[in-house]
């Protein structure tokens, strides 16, 4: 049994292992999963020489406060967030995203916040020990499959190492999340079921996004959206970033950990290149929609991923 591990004294408000999530289980009702914000996910991983779908730590808001025991490592966090390393000796480092750092046998890694986001990601060279379910060790706490029994951590557990390893030298990549003004989306499948007023607000007001947001989806509100068709339909197919209108006309959209299944009408999807930037949107935020056509979506997407290969091969040893 490994002797290496994180002993959680403070579990942050929703820490899970994530990797990149389950495809092509769509047909027996499980969904994809994985880390929201999957660039960040994947810079975490390439800054420790990892491959990039090794398991990592997601955490959201409040992330947690670990203590190592045994050994030293080489780890790095990635997004928009504050945390400080709390030595042995008590002295405090505080923490620089995008660049790796050092941790050894009683220090504490003390996740305080994310700022002005969701989620951000905790990687350590090798990865975190994981199960492996669907070929997938990410946890979907609705679902309750992935790591942990597919629940979140909670005080006193050990987060399990896989190898201990620490690099010769740091690494570092420049990155700023960028903001974004609108999201785009294609047209949903049953857009046609709403009024042409409905349409227009869909399109040209902005929505507040509501407390009521987690893995599984987010709801909008402030504006709301008639359906002249049929506020149910027969239950169908659902993917990630899927906007679906219940009847009380308060969008919903659907993300990584989502029901495969839902018979609310669809009035649009989110671009995929868009999915990363949408998840960092914390409650409280205006956003707005903006339409594009599928040919443009595609290329959109191409593009997105030429940038994140680009960030991947920027990372550079700095000493």
């Amino acid at each position: 049994m490994n002797k290496e591990f994180f002993e959680i004294i403070r579990p942050g408000i929703h820490t899970t292992i994530q990797d990149q999530g389950r495809s092509n289980k769509y047909h027996i009702g499980i969904p994809f999963s994985g880390s929201m914000d999957q660039r960040n996910y994947m810079i975490s991983n390439k800054l420790l020489g990892n491959k990039l779908n090794e398991p990592s730590l997601e955490f959201a808001y409040q992330g947690p406060l670990i203590k190592l025991n045994k050994g030293k490592l080489t780890g790095v966090i990635t997004g928009d967030v504050t945390f400080s390393i709390i030595r042995k000796n008590s002295k405090i480092t505080k923490g620089i995203c995008y660049q790796t750092f050092e941790i050894n046998d009683g220090d504490q890694l003390d996740i305080i916040s994310t700022n002005r986001s969701v989620y951000g990601y905790f990687s350590i060279k090798n990865g975190f020990k994981a199960d492996y379910i669907w070929g997938s060790c990410s946890v979907n706490t609705k679902a309750k499959i992935g790591t942990n029994n597919g629940e979140k951590f909670s005080k006193g557990q050990k987060i399990f190492i896989n190898k201990l390893e620490s690099l010769p030298n740091q690494k570092k990549v420049d990155y700023l999340n960028s903001k974004i003004e609108y999201i785009r989306v294609i047209k949903g499948t049953n857009y046609n079921y709403f009024s042409e007023k409905s349409k227009k607000i869909f399109f040209s007001k902005e929505f507040v996004i509501s407390k009521l947001a987690d893995r599984m989806g987010i709801r909008l509100e402030d504006n709301k959206i008639e359906n002249v068709v049929e506020t149910n339909i027969r239950s169908e197919g659902l993917i990630k970033g899927v906007i679906q209108v219940p009847p009380d006309g308060n969008p919903i959209i659907m993300l990584s950990d989502h029901g495969t299944i839902g018979g609310y009408p669809k009035i649009a999807v989110v671009i995929s290149a868009d999915y990363d930037r949408l998840v960092q949107i914390p409650p409280g935020s205006k956003i707005k929609f903006k339409p594009v056509e599928l040919i443009e979506a595609e290329n959109l997407f191409r593009l997105y991923r030429m940038e994140t290969e680009n960030i991947l091969n920027k990372i550079i040893w700095i000493f």
